[in-house]
């Protein structure tokens, strides 16, 4: 039976606590008054009216992002998330690639823009069921797009202690692959 080192016990105590206080951030009235732009957020990725469902598919898997910006013109004109993929696309007769975009996107969808807070991206979100909203120049270029796990994303950082003090391995770890729920 191997000897426990307690002093790497320790150090690693030691690093802990020195990350939970450069985290000591906490949540106030201000917490969602921050505007978007205060987020890292991914750029859009963006495909032109018209493409078809086999290439849209495709490049959502290949970039692993669970939603696309659907441009006419270079303005946002749609938008089509992983949702819609399992609810409209999946079960169609026709092979995919004769299937165009224009037929299973969300037109006109709702948008915002860099300096809209996050309690008006949240407020957005609940009130239409979005999981992902296009963030948009003002010339309704699309730039970014804002998930609900940007969001969770900002907020675990006011629960650093939480998080930190998590184990290694939770006792109830579900699934092994990254396809599991």
């Amino acid at each position: 039976m191997a000897e426990i080192d307690f002093d790497q016990f320790d150090d690693e105590l030691r690093t802990m606590n020195e990350l939970m206080d450069e985290c000591q951030i906490a949540l106030s009235d201000d917490t969602l008054q921050v505007p978007i732009s205060t987020l890292a957020l991914k750029p859009a990725v963006v495909v032109p009216l018209g493409t078809s469902m086999q290439q849209c598919i495709g490049t959502m898997v290949a970039r692993h992002f669970g939603c696309l910006l659907v441009v006419d013109k270079n303005k946002i004109c749609g938008i089509f998330t992983e949702r819609d993929a399992l609810l409209r696309v999946a079960g169609q007769q026709k092979e995919w690639k004769h299937l165009l975009i224009d037929e299973f996107m969300i037109r006109d969808p709702a948008t915002l823009h860099m300096h809209d807070t996050l309690e008006s991206a949240l407020l957005l979100m609940n009130q239409g069921g979005y999981r992902h909203i296009a963030i948009v120049r003002g010339d309704n270029l699309p730039i970014a797009v804002l998930s609900v796990k940007d969001i969770v994303g900002y907020l675990i950082d006011f629960f650093p202690q939480d998080v930190l003090n998590l184990p290694p391995h939770p006792i109830r770890i579900g699934t092994k692959n990254q396809y599991g729920a």
